[in-house]
């Protein structure tokens, strides 16, 4: 049974005498946000809506007429069931302008709320003068467009897919001009054409040492971009067939569900101001996306993993809903957690990576695939690798004198099919030179191993 606490607001019904704005703009003032039910009462029950569609239309009117600064992209209006009764449930992140106020009262204690335990409580005058002068004035809806002849067929065709229409003030709606009338940086990723490119990389091996892709898909809107992005990915993640005993299994390198999300959440959340784009790259073991900017101020990594959101572009993200790009605010992240631990994200000071392991059974797959291929010279030469060795040692545990075929059919194949390394790679010829074995060639060392056993 839900009860209400500082993140969570119960309403049995929405009418004149309940003060939505008040409740929403008291979730935008704190750092973490929180949820408005309707439909339950004080005391937990379930007591369930009428006009479900219509009660939501007028939610979302309320939000977006009766508050400023615009709370667009910072809050959802979602249908759920509970007890087999229809409820609405409203998300509020945290938002980045505070103080968020009443239109009608401005920036007074009358207009300004902020929630205190389970109430939604005014502001004192001070608290907002404070945050007024500390308020984020760096977003990308702020930042004048380098370009002002800019088209947006592109973002045209995709709302018309969701049988969506971009009117004649929709750079408006959608908050893509700055205060003095300008297009914004906003418009400038959603337009047909811009300057942010997306890389898109794949090395051979574990490292970036052997590049063997490498893509731009970018300088186009940034949906197509991350359309473009996700049907690249789709390709990469390869599907295993896995028979047992009983049924024939079917998975992916990666976590379909989660890698969508990951890039998604990259995009959405990549801070633009840096002028730096999301970037993809394919690894032997790994896929990492990395997008410019750690976490929001004043979010925590633990409020991070619990789906508290402060988006960093509202205005993206009210797109990205809008095109379904996006689910609930906040879900992303929990979403991800459901098939990858929180040791796949690392933060920096100035980035945020997502690291999604090849999973294990496809690696265990393509290792008894790679046993069944490699020579048995270099089935041999995995057999005595224990370190780092150099030639000289090598040769010596093989018992080979002949040091050209040691090095055509012995190091040359097992470096070519990556399962070994060079310790020194950037001089192939130095007399240091050792070699070791990759995370490839020790899986392949392990089944090796089972095999002789």
């Amino acid at each position: 049974m839900l009860s209400e606490n500082q993140h969570i607001e119960l309403k049995s019904q929405l009418n004149d005498d309940v003060d939505l704005e008040k409740e929403v703009i008291a979730f935008l003032n704190t750092r973490e946000g929180g949820k408005i039910y309707i439909g339950i009462d004080k005391s937990g029950n379930v007591v369930g809506v009428k006009n479900l569609d219509r009660l939501m239309l007028q939610i979302k009117d309320r939000i977006k007429n009766n508050i400023s600064p615009s709370a667009m992209g910072l809050f959802d209006v979602v249908e759920e069931e509970c007890e087999n009764k229809k409820i609405i449930k409203i998300i509020v992140a945290g938002g980045t302008e505070k103080p968020y106020y009443k239109r009608k009262y401005g920036m007074t204690p009358k207009g300004c709320y902020i929630r205190v335990g389970t109430a939604a409580e005014p502001m004192h005058q001070n608290q907002i003068d404070r945050l007024f002068s500390s308020r984020t004035r760096n977003s990308i809806g702020k930042i004048k467009s380098p370009r002002q002849d800019l088209s947006f067929e592109q973002l045209r065709i995709y709302y018309e897919e969701k049988n969506k229409s971009l009117n004649k003030n929709f750079k408006i709606n959608l908050e893509l001009l700055t205060e003095d009338g300008n297009l914004n940086y906003v418009a400038y990723l959603l337009a047909d054409e811009n300057n942010i490119s997306i890389k898109f990389a794949k090395y051979k091996g574990y490292n970036k040492v052997d590049l063997i892709e490498n893509n731009e898909l970018g300088y186009c809107s940034i949906i197509k971009a991350v359309k473009n992005v996700l049907q690249k990915v789709d390709i990469e993640n390869k599907t295993f067939a896995k028979i047992t005993k009983f049924e024939r299994l079917e998975k992916r390198m990666w976590q379909p569900v989660a890698l969508r999300e990951a890039i998604i959440n990259a995009f959405v959340h990549n801070d633009y101001t840096k002028e730096i784009a999301p970037t993809i790259e394919i690894f032997s073991d790994r896929i990492e996306i990395t997008s410019a900017g750690t976490l929001p101020e004043n979010l925590s990594i633990d409020e991070f993993f619990n789906g508290y959101s402060i988006p960093r572009n509202k205005e993206l993200m009210r797109v990205f809903k809008d095109l379904e790009l996006v689910e609930q605010l906040g879900s992303g992240i929990p979403r991800i957690l459901q098939y990858y631990s929180k040791d796949c994200f690392v933060f920096s000071e100035n980035f945020t990576r997502i690291i999604f392991p090849i999973d294990k059974d496809f690696t265990e797959q393509v290792t008894e695939q790679v046993t069944e291929q490699v020579t048995e010279q270099v089935k041999n030469l995995v057999l005595v690798m224990y370190k780092e060795h150099n030639r000289d040692e090598l040769m010596k545990l093989l018992n080979i004198s002949h040091r050209e075929y040691f090095r055509e059919k012995y190091i040359n194949e097992a470096i070519k099919i990556g399962i070994i390394e060079l310790t020194i790679p950037a001089k192939p010829t130095s007399s240091k030179q050792k070699y070791r074995l990759t995370p490839k060639g020790k899986r392949l060392q392990e089944q090796l191993i089972k095999k002789e056993k």
